[in-house]
């Protein structure tokens, strides 16, 4: 049994599985899809198949959308040649649930996949084509903070964006190079309107993808390969919008004890991860916990599909700047935080562990319940104590999400002052910083966590993160336990704006 169309157009193999197939017609949607296109997603990887693909894919099991999504990546091209085109550009989604039982489903819902690069002329074309159709009304991303990022640590244009600049919309590589390339399309086409959307895991997601955008266009203006019509069209919110958002579903890398059920049990074959390249771990099914969340702010002049028929929530900016600020500043991502950080130098492989171990599990409970649930704001769409209740009492412990504090402790400079910073914001404006014990054990945690050793005094790898190049992250990690604590440097790290803003 193998995951392409005609294995699943058969049925009954998979259905004999258990394993819950589209209930449109797959090539139907693909002409609707290449003749009149709704809907671009810039970033194939898990989380976008594991959710975004599956909104699309609820929708059009409910007959309420008739076209998928182009799923789009800037970074990696490996991902497209081989992990969707030899797989008809489905999805074998894995629902890990606390219980241990696992559903499994097919996600069809991707109409094309295609690399945006100038060196894949036939691809760069049809992305030209999709962004100058009428049709179209939404452009979403979950290329991660990074992605967006045009700049290195100490404020420079990146390399790439210098030479986007230089050559103009013909010849570009950045992500938000091309993006603009395809915008400045569909103004030329005629000021056709479109929703431009953030879905990534960042405060004010839409407009760091908007500054970015704004930035290599009005460079471009000044070189003069745009007017400055098309920066007035950017900023046209009846023409153009930058919309936030807030998402939350933990899809970690793919797990081996995962392959190996959907191999042996379910039979499908040719489903072993692949390391690209580029270093993309990554496999033709996505497991993945099951709560998720996505808020979006409903501003899409271009019109919509119908989004909140399949559990998104549609609302205003201010409901979605508080509902991001309790996920983002209060209830999860400072937890997860710490537990990276801690268990990097705790050896733990796995975030569930670090559940059953009772510090890290006080830790975290203090750091939720007592710090950051009062800085919670009301007035999200979602309960902060209900949310945080979910967050340390179901999906952390769940021992089924193969998710590793490795992975979490990724990029953490880029993190911290998001993270922390709200919290630390909201009890600095009640003269009440002395009631933070847990937020500055966490940052000192990630210094000491610098040093790269563990508590048995090994060595370890940390994860990556631009900061690793700095000096002083590299000062830290020359240290041994046990020696003279290094004030200058510490001071220099703590009052870093570029770190804590």
């Amino acid at each position: 049994m193998k995951l392409d169309l005609n294995s699943i157009l058969s049925k009954d193999q998979y259905e004999s599985k258990g394993i819950i197939l589209p209930r449109f017609d797959i090539e139907k949607m693909k002409e609707a899809s290449a003749s009149a296109p709704t809907w671009v997603h810039f970033g194939a990887g898990n989380i976008f198949r594991g959710f975004i693909a599956r909104i699309a894919q609820d929708l059009l099991n409910q007959g309420l959308l008739d076209t998928g999504i182009a799923a789009v990546d800037t970074f990696d091209f490996e991902i497209i040649d081989k992990i969707y085109k030899p797989y008809d550009n489905l999805t074998l989604m894995a629902d890990l649930k606390p219980s241990g039982d696992v559903s499994y489903e097919v996600i069809a819902s991707v109409s094309e996949a295609l690399r945006a690069s100038f060196q894949y002329e036939e691809d760069i074309e049809r992305l030209m084509t999709i962004a100058k159709s009428p049709s179209l009304q939404l452009l979403s991303f979950t290329i991660t903070e990074k992605g967006y990022a045009l700049r290195n640590m100490d404020g420079e244009l990146l390399p790439v964006v210098v030479s986007d600049i230089e050559n103009g919309p013909a010849d570009c590589k950045h992500a938000m190079s091309i993006v603009c390339a395809l915008l400045y399309e569909r103004f030329i086409e005629g000021n056709l309107p479109l929703a431009v959307v953030s879905m990534d895991n960042c405060s004010h997601n839409g407009d760091k993808l908007k500054s970015s955008v704004l930035e290599i266009a009005n460079a471009w203006r000044i070189k003069g390969f745009v007017g400055s019509e098309f920066i007035d069209y950017l900023n046209d919110e009846s023409r153009i919008t930058f919309p936030w958002s807030m998402i939350d579903k933990i899809t970690p890398r793919p797990d081996a004890s995962v392959e190996q059920m959907i191999s042996k049990d379910l039979g499908i074959e040719d489903m072993a991860p692949i390391t690209t390249s580029r270093g993309t771990f990554i496999a033709p099914f996505v497991n993945a916990e099951v709560p998720q969340y996505l808020v979006i702010e409903d501003k899409f002049p271009a019109g919509r599909p119908a989004l909140e028929k399949a559990g998104v929530y549609m609302t205003d900016r201010d409901t979605v700047k508080l509902t991001e600020k309790m996920k983002v500043s209060s209830c999860l991502n400072p937890l997860h935080t710490a537990m990276a950080v801690y268990g990097c130098m705790l050896g733990y492989k796995r975030i569930c562990d670090e559940t059953h171990d009772a510090q890290i599990a006080k830790l975290i409970r203090r750091l939720g319940y007592d710090e950051g649930l009062p800085s919670a704001p009301g007035g999200s769409v979602i309960d902060p104590r209900s949310f945080l209740d979910e967050v340390i009492n179901v999906r952390l412990p769940n021992p089924h999400i193969p998710d590793m504090p490795q992975r979490i402790a990724s990029d953490t400079s880029m993190k911290i002052s998001v993270r922390f910073g709200e919290t630390i914001k909201f009890y600095a404006a009640r003269n009440e910083l002395d009631k933070l014990e847990i937020i500055p054990l966490v940052i000192a945690g990630w210094l000491r966590y610098l040093m790269a050793v563990d508590d048995e005094g090994n060595s370890f790898e940390r994860s990556p993160d631009p900061f690793l190049a700095d000096s002083r992250a590299e000062a830290l990690h020359a240290l041994e336990l046990g020696c003279t604590r290094p004030d200058d440097i510490i001071n220099s790290i703590l009052s870093d704006s570029g770190i804590f803003g």
